[in-house]
């Protein structure tokens, strides 16, 4: 595995759909993995990425835990030679 992409969300939805839209398109050929880590979003980010996007990894935490907690729970699981932090925002 050559990537890993660790995208946090809270509550922005539209922002983290474009987000991993442009993200599965720019991997295209590219070993990689892709992780969201939900910080308790009550606005379907959670549904969206599961519906939308089931190849990457899903972390739906069941509170708020914060940006750096949320991006060293996905860095504890990556398998890549090099990590990428995204924020959802990113296009």
């Amino acid at each position: 595995m050559k990537l890993s992409v660790i995208i946090v969300n809270y509550n922005v939805e539209h922002f983290l759909d474009h987000c991993l839209h442009s993200v599965k398109n720019a991997l295209a050929g590219i070993a990689a993995e892709v992780f969201v880590v939900d910080n308790n979003s009550v606005d379907g980010s959670v549904e969206m990425v599961r519906r939308k996007y089931p190849e990457f990894h899903l972390i739906a935490n069941k509170e708020n835990t914060g940006f750096s907690k949320a991006n060293n729970q996905a860095i504890k699981m990556a398998q890549g030679e090099f990590v990428l932090l995204l924020n959802p925002d990113t296009v």
